[in-house]
């Protein structure tokens, strides 16, 4: 008995370089080092892998399904690691129909998508197509070939089960018919028929008892049938099922199956002295056998098979007769064969291949990047806040001592000359270069905003040029152009674009607070950059604290001063502290990815800040606190000094300039502190700009391709589609049918030209049988009136109209029966009519021929007729 399987052809892909997009999202997300190097050359590999996965014919043999497995492993690894989206990491993959052979005109179906999901989905349809393959060229005439044919048809039969149950959600739209839930189901039930009908092999060739080889092929049998049927009734499944041996080889195969079982239950029967059940079963099992040679012969060869059950048959039948004299009874009284199944899909669980090795071991998982990237922020801002509360109280006790004029007012003895902390706060303004350095500062913000702002404008002018691409593209080929459209697409980008152009927008608002608070105070920070005489000669004369020196309320406030520095001092080694605190979160984000399946980024990220931050943010409490008792001191401890030191105009007037130009002083701190905060901010963010203006050159490319590749496609199905016109619907006189039969009505004759009769020549005698022995009497012509016998409507093939019926005169004009005949849709050249009817022609002003001129053919009884002109 020979045996046919089915095996399933391979997708084929188009090249996709993987390297690229992965290395360049690599650089984008890890810092330089030996760690991004390491991820490059990861994806430089997972490239090569696919190449040797998919992009070259596969041998049908265990190495080639290795690398299969490996590669689907792989990109189940990488999966929760790149962010693989069309409007993120785009990768588009294109692949064709494994079931259409395109046509001379245009190429096989395929389909091309930015998914990964699709990727895994086709890998997976190439590893059961290869399994199948593999397990059709094994020796099922040894052990070891039938256990490997069973291993490998009971995996494809899983992984075509795995794709039909995930392909719709892993694609998110309609897939190629190869790959859709009712090819791939259908499939999977084929190769689990087939992987029972090995086991049933494998069971007969061992000489197992005959009960259990009848229960296998009658499971077998019942696999086939249900395939079968599906086959039959599902309505989109590929042509491939019914033009490619597999319909008809499912058919034959669930007969063969089916006889066979009824086979090994009549040896049963036999045993169990049931005599004529044997019989019945054997003439069931002839009966199928006969059905499968006589139908698909040419696809199975059951010849052995029916010999061995004519022999049984015949043998039982001798004997039954001679000997048992059983009834045989019919085969709807016979007992069901029982079914016992050995198979079922094997499940798809990764690793499929057990020397799996990922090459991004290291890295983790998106979930965990994303959680480390929101701890980041919370980090971040955390410690800005503490920062901004120390740096707020630092601004806060400046400005209570310069409204206070102190220390210049205890240090100001002799009432002369310059305070101490005066001069010192003069030196460093003009080593910090001064109004020089602001108005450099202040130049430089407008081109990197106005850099910034071309990135930002450059970047969504690319996406609004594919959009309006894509919206025209749309309203061209409706619902024909079936892929995401642009605007719902570019959602989250356009959602980024617009919180950066509402930075931008933030940025310059606080540009203009600073220019304006330069403008008010660029007078007196001009003071403090004059040298230290022309300075001293802008301080007014005064000394209001002369009769002070040495005094209690004077050293209380040295003291009490002396404290408030220790306290700004303290905050920045505390500032200095935060900055430096750092914690890797990727170990706790790892273990509860690990065990609960998902990343609850907040209540991990909280309780671990608290922990790490907790008694930094108690230290600056405390020296925020402190510094409150202290200015509180000092206050108090001024009131005293001013209520005791004597008051003039002059001095009033000096300590006012003092005042002044102490807060000058802290503005220009604080201002050239925040032009460098903005310089450097404007910098910074030009990068974020720069890696969104080439998420959108990218994801915009990728577009493109995909627009070419389904351009293309159109293009094909157009010039495949047909370019005749619909043949239009027949006149109702060529298809009415006549009430008495079934033969067409005669059409109506068109208007025609009447002209005046001329004399009626004798009716034409039928022509001559050659070698015909003719009578001597001659035959009375038939009268003009006689109308013809009839004749068929329609000469030389179906729907060709005959001349007009009537005598057979030349169908001349100029003939009261004449009329133009409309030429026929299937037009014959052999048919009889007026544009090829043979005739003389015969010039004008002539006379006719006469009969002397016309030599008498011989053996013809008649006179020659006369021929008239036209």
């Amino acid at each position: 008995m020979a045996t046919t399987f089915v095996s399933v052809p391979l997708k084929k892909s188009s090249e996709v370089d993987v390297a690229k997009p992965l290395s360049k999202f690599i650089h984008d997300t890890y810092p330089s080092g030996d760690t991004q190097a390491d991820y490059v050359r990861a994806a430089e590999e997972l490239n090569k892998l696919r190449k040797s996965a998919v992009g070259r014919p596969l041998d049908k043999h265990d190495s080639s399904l290795e690398i299969l497995l490996r590669y689907y492993d792989q990109l189940c690894a990488i999966e929760p690691k790149f962010p693989f989206s069309e409007n993120q990491l785009c990768l588009t993959f294109t692949w064709k129909d494994a079931f259409d052979k395109g046509s001379l005109f245009g190429g096989s179906v395929k389909l091309a998508l930015a998914s990964l999901g699709y990727e895994k989905s086709c890998v997976l349809f190439n590893i059961g197509a290869l399994a199948s393959q593999i397990a059709a060229e094994q020796n099922l005439e040894n052990d070891e070939g039938l256990k490997a044919a069973a291993k490998y048809y009971q995996l494809a039969s899983g992984v075509f089960q795995h794709i039909k149950d995930t392909v719709l959600s892993a694609l998110n739209r309609e897939p190629t018919m190869d790959i859709s839930p009712d090819t791939v189901g259908t499939l999977s039930l084929i190769m689990l028929a087939q992987a029972q009908e090995v086991f049933f092999l494998k069971a007969a060739a061992d000489k197992m008892k005959d009960a259990i080889i009848a229960k296998l092929a009658n499971q077998a049998a019942d696999y086939y049938g249900d395939a079968f049927k599906q086959c039959q009734y599902k309505e989109n499944l590929p042509k491939y099922f019914y033009f490619q041996e597999v319909l008809p080889v499912l058919a034959a195969k669930h007969c063969m199956m089916q006889a066979n079982a009824e086979y090994h239950q009549s040896i049963l029967a036999k045993q169990q002295k049931k005599f004529g059940e044997e019989i019945a079963r054997l003439q069931h099992a002839s009966d199928l056998v006969k059905t499968v040679a006589s139908r698909y012969d040419e696809y199975i060869n059951v010849k052995d098979l029916s010999d061995k059950i004519s022999r049984a048959l015949t043998a039982a039948k001798k004997d039954n007769d001679f000997i048992y004299h059983d009834r045989v009874p019919d085969l709807k009284d016979l007992e069901t064969i029982g079914k016992a199944t050995l198979v079922k899909p094997t499940p798809v669980n990764v690793p499929m291949s057990q020397k799996f090795t990922d090459l991004f071991e290291k890295m983790v998982p998106l979930a965990v990047q994303q959680a480390l990237s929101i701890y980041n922020q919370r980090r971040a801002d955390l410690v800005n806040r503490l920062i901004a509360q120390m740096r707020e109280a630092t601004n806060l006790a400046n400005g209570v001592l310069a409204s206070l004029n102190l220390p210049a007012a205890i240090e100001d003895i002799s009432g002369d000359s310059i305070p101490q902390s005066i001069l010192e706060k003069s030196k460093g303004v003009i080593q910090q270069g001064g109004l020089q350095a602001i108005d450099q500062l202040i130049r430089d913000l407008p081109e990197l905003l106005q850099r910034n702002r071309e990135i930002l404008d450059e970047a969504l002018k690319i996406l609004d040029q594919e959009e309006v691409t894509d919206n025209e593209l749309k309203a061209k080929f409706k619902e024909r152009w079936q892929r995401t459209p642009s605007n719902e697409l570019y959602k989250p980008l356009r959602t980024e674009g617009a919180n950066f152009r509402t930075t931008l927008d933030r940025a310059v608002q606080a540009d203009k607070v600073v220019r304006e608070r330069y403008a008010a105070h660029s007078e007196v920070i001009a003071l403090l950059c004059k040298p230290e005489a022309e300075l001293n000669a802008a301080i007014p004369s005064g000394n209001p604290t002369k009769s002070l020196q040495g005094s209690e309320v004077v050293m209380l406030l040295k003291t009490l001063l002396a404290s408030l520095n220790e306290v700004k001092k303290e905050r920045e080694t505390f500032e200095n502290d935060v900055k430096s605190v750092q914690f890797d979160m990727t170990s706790k984000f790892l273990t509860a990815l690990a065990q609960d399946g998902a990343v609850n980024e907040e209540a991990i990220s909280v309780t671990e800040l608290d922990q790490i931050y907790g008694s930094h943010t108690q230290r600056v409490q405390q020296n925020l606190k402190k510094q409150e008792e202290l200015l509180a001191n000092i206050q108090t401890a001024h009131e005293e000094f001013s209520t005791s030191k004597q008051s003039n105009a002059d001095a009033n007037q000096r300590e006012e300039v003092l005042k002044k130009l102490a807060a000058a002083h802290d503005q220009f701190v604080e201002l050239v502190g925040n032009l460098r905060e903005g310089t450097k901010f404007y910098n910074g963010f030009t990068e974020f700009l720069l890696k969104f203006q080439t998420k959108c050159s990218d994801i915009v490319f990728a577009r493109k391709t995909e627009r070419d590749e389904l351009l293309k496609d159109l293009q094909q199905s157009i010039a495949k589609a047909p370019s005749a016109p619909t043949i239009p619907v027949a006149p109702a006189y060529q298809t009415a049918f006549s009430i008495e039969g079934n033969t067409p009505a005669v059409p109506t004759p068109a208007p025609r030209t009447v002209f005046q009769p001329k004399p009626q020549p004798p009716a034409r005698p039928p022509p001559p049988s050659v070698g015909s022995t003719f009578p001597a009497a001659p035959i009375a012509a038939v009268p003009a009136a006689t109308s013809a016998p009839a004749v068929p409507a329609s000469v030389g093939g179906a729907g060709v109209q005959s001349q007009a019926q009537g005598p057979p005169y030349p169908t001349y004009q100029g003939f009261p029966g004449y009329y133009p005949v409309p030429m026929p849709m299937a037009y014959n050249q052999y048919a009889y009519g007026q544009y090829n009817m043979p005739y003389m022609y015969q010039p004008p002003g002539q006379p006719p021929f006469q009969s002397a001129q016309q030599p008498q053919q011989p053996g013809y009884p008649y006179p020659p007729q006369q021929y008239y002109q036209q």
